[in-house]
């Protein structure tokens, strides 16, 4: 580069002992000295400098060469305008270096994997959900039991739930997250196993405890990992509780024809080929790892305020941390009464459809009906969840809902019930997404993993009480009670809700 009559621009470089050093100045071309010739006693310096000498030169020191030697001493190179061999890219390039672009590219491609493969878990779990009520009147016939005595089936995984959700905290901080999904997938395999082979009830009543326990433990995990993104939380939580949707839709297509063969108890085969499925994904993607090594992978590092706060609070009992919040127990009280009412209701409308309605054998699909429309509406509402606000659209859907629930109790139409009911978990269905992402606003961040674990596991418990409870009033005063106790569950609803705070805690 010209600078002037006889004037052109080189570097000057020299190499020494702890650092390096760069001169660049303006002056005429004459031979470099040889870099062997430079005395021994010259040490490097880190000075960085640039400017204008006394004779018009310019003249760039950085990262220090030699000092000691002025411009003039140190040798001169001519600049070269191709890329040095290391470069790939091309002169004049400043973007990121491929080896960063690979980096980000397999951190995204892991984030996806570790996402798809909560969404299968929580396709499980909404299939082990839309299992039970297609099944539920040829239980009866086979081990001759009334309402009250088949609603076991709901309380043993009530107390599955329960368990889960209390030891969850217990198994995090001892064996952290990639185990303690492990070991919740292999309850369900082994209570899978047993359900197939039809045993006496008391037995089956058992496989569904352990059931429940090892769906407890997963789905409040998958619920506080996805909880914990820093990025499109509330989006990813929809598609993820979609999915549970979309496997509650399945089951009962499969189950209804299960229902009407000697080997109906062969349907859990189906489910215990899923599980196994499930367990060999977490076991390849997540790798027995923790949540915060997890998500260190994808690229999102641990909440440093966090951090901070939980080792200040390390020797405290964190059972009382997380039960000391009140926002905990308006949120897993909310919970535990909408999941009852989402499995009550999915559970026991079919044999609602065939004592009131004369459904008929293929009333199960009333219920792939309903968990269809919670599908659909985990996704297709997100635009309005953001339009009018998270907390302010549950009093919409919740007072829609009640409405719907009049007409299937009040019109004796069959196809206007199956509508209305498809519409009403259209409307539910975005609900479960809200409360965790509102859990991960509202709760302290050092114990989101625990307090989304309890909030989970014990609205769980909800699929287990509010259907037993179902079954026990329907012994006494006929299915048809079943309208009258759901939608005053949902005007608890209502209740809860406007009890829940509002104010964030999150921090980004």
């Amino acid at each position: 580069m010209s600078l002037g009559e006889g004037k052109t621009i080189t570097a000057l470089t020299t190499s020494g002992r702890n650092s390096s050093s760069l001169s660049v100045r303006a002056h005429s071309p004459q031979r470099p000295p040889d870099i062997a010739k430079l005395p021994p006693n010259r040490t490097r310096s880190r000075t960085s400098n640039i400017g204008i000498n006394n004779e018009g030169d310019i003249e760039l020191d950085e990262l220090g060469y030699f000092h000691g030697y002025s411009s003039t001493d140190a040798p001169r190179f001519a600049p070269s305008s191709s890329p040095s061999p290391g470069d790939a890219r091309a002169p004049g390039d400043d973007g990121p270096p491929p080896t960063v672009n690979n980096t980000e590219n397999s951190k995204k491609v892991l984030d996806y994997l570790q996402h798809t493969v909560l969404c299968w878990n929580l396709f499980l779990a909404g299939w082990d959900a839309g299992t039970t009520g297609p099944l539920l009147h040829r239980i009866q016939e086979v081990y001759h039991a009334n309402y009250a005595v088949v609603s076991l089936l709901f309380v043993f995984t009530c107390l599955g739930f329960i368990g889960g959700a209390a030891l969850n905290v217990h198994l995090i901080e001892h064996l952290g997250f990639g185990k303690t999904m492990v070991l919740g997938s292999l309850f369900q395999v082994v209570g899978y196993a047993v359900m197939s082979a039809a045993p006496p009830f008391p037995v089956l009543v058992l496989a569904y405890c352990m059931d429940g326990f090892g769906i407890a433990v997963q789905d409040a995990n998958a619920n506080a990992y996805v909880a914990s993104y820093k990025k499109q939380a509330a989006n990813r939580m929809g598609i993820l509780h979609a999915v549970f949707g979309a496997g509650a839709l399945v089951a009962p297509l499969a189950a209804t024809q299960f229902a009407q063969i000697p080997q109906w108890s062969f349907f859990f085969l189906i489910s215990l080929g899923i599980a196994l499925s499930n367990t060999i994904a977490l076991l390849l993607v997540f790798r027995l790892k923790g949540q915060d090594e997890c998500l260190k992978e994808i690229g999102q590092m641990p909440d440093e305020h966090a951090q901070g706060d939980s080792e200040s609070s390390r020797q405290m009992n964190k059972y009382r941390q997380i039960f000391k919040q009140k926002e905990l127990h308006f949120l897993a009280f909310f919970t535990l009464v909408y999941v009852g009412i989402e499995v009550a209701l999915g559970g026991w409308i079919v044999e609602y459809i065939r004592q009131e309605r004369q459904g008929g054998p293929s009333s199960g699909y009333i219920s792939s009906g309903f968990f269809g429309g919670l599908a659909v509406g985990r996704v297709s509402l997100l635009w309005l969840n953001k339009a009018i606000g998270e907390h302010r659209v549950m009093y919409l859907y919740i007072v829609l809902s009640i409405g719907l629930e009049l007409v299937v109790w009040l019109v004796p139409s069959l196809i206007g019930g199956a509508v209305a009911v498809s519409i009403v978990g259209m409307l539910l269905g975005p609900m479960y997404p809200i409360i965790m992402n509102h859990a991960g606003r509202v709760l302290s961040p050092w114990l989101l993993a625990g307090s989304i674990g309890w909030i989970a596991g014990f609205g769980q418990a909800g699929s287990a009480f509010l259907p037993f409870l179902t079954g026990a009033i329907a012994q006494s005063k006929g299915i048809v009670s079943l309208q009258p106790l759901l939608i005053s569950m949902m005007a608890l609803l209502l209740v809860l809700w406007f009890f829940v705070p509002t104010k964030s805690r999150r921090i980004d």
